[in-house]
């Protein structure tokens, strides 16, 4: 399995494993590919029968979902997926900002060409095909394995923990368009070289300016 296949794996603390981890990684990828939207309620007779598992195993995935900021379980309600206002939205992104930060110094900082090297041109060459050829939410696991990407390059234990708790991936779905992806491509690109020349300075540059990007796009939707 190549590193770009791993899309079964994630970084955020622990996970459901079995029937669960099914339901789990199987609302993540749905979530990706449009097919869930944030918003949407989640029934658990539906869900149980849709990944052929028990409901047991659909509530323990919705509570690791709920931990993982993806699914909202507001009292008296069936869970949801998480919808943001714009204002939370941008709390998002001011979060996103210190942590994507950290992530690609950290990055830079400790890459390696010999050893990292082949990896990064992989990554951003999934990226790149799958932004041309964006089906079944293609891209958005091309993002996903970018940052769990950085994310081992970085080495820092507690970031990967934490990083893929903030809720970019509800901002990614909530605010969905062409636009967005460009950017996000874009922005991505700047990263990845400033990362590959092990330019901490350009890197914190290159982090910075994505999430004021994707700040923009929001705020230009509400005009």
């Amino acid at each position: 399995m190549s590193f770009l296949d791993e899309d079964a794996q994630d970084t955020a603390g622990s996970e459901p494993a079995g029937s669960s981890r099914r339901v789990y990684i199987g609302i993540i990828n749905e979530l990706e590919a449009r097919r869930l939207v944030p918003g949407q309620r989640l029934a658990e007779t539906d869900l149980a029968r849709r990944f052929e598992v028990g409901r047991n195993a659909v509530r323990e995935a919705i509570q690791h979902l709920a931990a993982r900021g993806v699914v909202d379980l507001s009292a008296n309600r069936s869970p949801a997926i998480r919808q943001l206002s714009v204002e939370q939205s941008l709390d998002v992104l001011e979060v996103a900002c210190a942590m994507t930060q950290l992530l690609a110094c950290k990055a830079a900082e400790r890459f390696d060409p010999q050893c990292h090297g082949q990896q990064l041109d992989r990554a951003l060459a999934e990226l790149q095909d799958t932004a041309r050829h964006d089906e079944g939410g293609a891209f958005n696991r091309a993002r996903r394995q970018f940052y769990r990407l950085l994310l081992s390059i970085a080495g820092n234990h507690e970031l990967q923990r934490l990083f893929p708790a903030v809720g970019m991936h509800i901002i990614h779905a909530q605010y969905a368009s062409q636009r967005l992806q460009d950017i996000r491509l874009a922005d991505y690109m700047l990263i990845a070289a400033a990362v590959a020349e092990n330019d901490i300075d350009a890197a914190r540059t290159a982090a910075i300016g994505h999430t004021r990007n994707v700040r923009a796009l929001i705020e230009n939707s509400q005009l």
